[in-house]
């Protein structure tokens, strides 16, 4: 598959977030890691900002990894949100007295942005084809999306603002609160939160989009991750989501693994 048809497969889901990318500095050493982890196969992606390949599960594309510029920031996963026009979120962002790092920038059938929440958070934004958001019951796939922020309710008012969750089709998307988040729904299904920080988390992580890939057994993953070059942020615990783990990549990104409930 050439890397047009590749990109074709990452579709645009307005308001929530539609996909999940790494920057690594090492990428082979990444594909390495991920690969065996994750179940994932690796594909060509678009290469205008350097190496770039998708990673591939069950047929369905769910992730990039890239490759990190010189003296860029701490690695990590970042979280894209879809919407209709980058620039209007990116007018939206910098009115509510956020950081706009990057962008917009055109980028292949789209346009692409990097921003932070008021607390820091950093997050992408992706303008492009627009689709329907799928719930991917697939191993590897990003499944639980959710901020880590020490006010979720604050955190809540200006990402609804920037993404107008209240002006949106109320058949198709839901914000709510369960289990002690801010949970959004989209096409009948949970697709991310924003919950507050536990007292008892890693001393000095700052706010931060946590993306959790499913696998089928957590306790497994972790021990396979050891295995494979990656750290472990804390012990595996249970959620009303399924069982996570929080681990670190070999260069050190954060992000859990999760084994979903039935």
């Amino acid at each position: 598959m050439d890397s047009e048809e590749s990109t074709a497969r990452v579709r645009c889901v307005a308001a929530v977030p539609c996909w999940v990318s790494l920057m690594a500095r090492d990428l082979e050493g990444a594909k390495e890691f991920y690969g065996p982890l994750l179940g994932w196969e690796f594909e060509p992606g678009p290469e205008r900002f350097g190496p770039y390949v998708h990673a591939v599960t069950g047929g369905e594309a769910v992730a990039g990894l890239g490759v990190a510029g010189v003296g860029a920031v701490p690695l990590a996963w970042t979280s894209y949100f879809g919407t209709e026009s980058a620039d209007a979120v990116a007018d939206a962002v910098r009115e509510r007295g956020a950081t706009l790092a990057v962008g917009p920038l055109a980028f292949d059938e789209g346009r692409v942005a990097f921003a932070a929440d008021p607390a820091g958070a950093v997050f992408g934004i992706w303008e492009g084809p627009l689709g329907r958001a799928r719930k991917l019951d697939l191993p590897g796939a990003p499944v639980w999306i959710e901020l880590r922020t020490p006010d979720p309710f604050a955190a809540a008012l200006f990402y609804g603002e920037v993404f107008r969750w209240d002006g949106r089709d109320p058949e198709r998307f839901e914000v709510r609160w369960e289990h002690d988040r801010v949970v959004l729904r989209a096409e009948g299904h949970n697709v991310a939160a924003l919950a507050r920080e536990q007292a008892g988390g890693p001393a000095g992580t700052p706010p931060h989009w946590e993306i959790s890939f499913a696998v089928p057994d957590t306790d497994q993953a972790l021990a396979l991750a050891l295995e494979l070059g990656g750290s472990v942020i804390g012990p595996a615990f249970d959620t009303p989501y399924g069982r996570v783990a929080r681990l670190r990549d070999r260069e050190g990104a954060r992000f859990a693994v999760i084994s979903p409930k039935a």
